[in-house]
């Protein structure tokens, strides 16, 4: 049974490039307190901010500030969802996106960095398809884990009805409006048509 909001982790997840920022960026909005050091300045592929905590990185070594982020949301990404101490009880906001749309924002962002193309894209799309599938078993099966599945793409055509659906998920007396003001289409890049 899931327990008091006071208490409960709301967790942000998915992909990289999946548009976890963007939901940090409505929940802060909506007054959802946020656990981040802001050490991952805003850049042109998130001009808005990561809003990440660096000891994030390290769930796996050390988990002992897990308790600072009760009743508030943290950014995690898939890969480290299941570093999660299971003595707290999350609330997962998972992010999908089009893997066409991660694919090409992730080798926009390596070639605006100046950094070397990643590896073949098919192969990516396989390994993430692999991933997601695991990931989505894994978190089905823990029992202090409740998971929203949300879709970028339906987060910037309808921002108010996918605000109404976090609030009623987390239980939390949200500003929806406040989140609406958080989304900006015209950052809505690499789309698939």
């Amino acid at each position: 049974m899931i327990g008091d909001c006071k208490t409960m982790i709301t967790v942000v997840s998915g992909l990289p490039r999946s548009g976890t920022s963007l939901l940090m960026q409505m929940l802060h909005a909506g007054g959802q307190p946020i656990l981040c050091d802001d050490q991952r300045l805003p850049d042109p592929d998130n001009p808005r901010g990561y809003f990440e905590l660096e000891k994030v990185r390290s769930l796996e070594r050390d988990a002992t500030w897990m308790a600072d982020a009760e009743g508030k949301a943290i950014k995690v990404i898939s890969f480290l969802l299941g570093r999660l101490p299971a003595d707290h009880e999350y609330r997962v906001i998972f992010m999908h996106r089009d893997l066409g749309e991660v694919l090409a924002s992730q080798a926009r962002m390596l070639e605006r960095r100046g950094q070397p193309a990643g590896p073949d894209p098919a192969q990516m799309r396989s390994y993430f398809e692999r991933h997601l599938e695991t990931v989505t078993a894994w978190m089905s099966g823990q029992p202090q884990i409740r998971v929203f599945r949300c879709e970028y793409a339906a987060a910037l055509r309808d921002p108010e009805a996918t605000s109404r659906a976090i609030a009623e998920f987390l239980e939390t007396p949200l500003d929806v409006q406040q989140m609406v003001t958080a989304v900006d289409p015209t950052l809505y890049r690499q789309r698939v048509v």
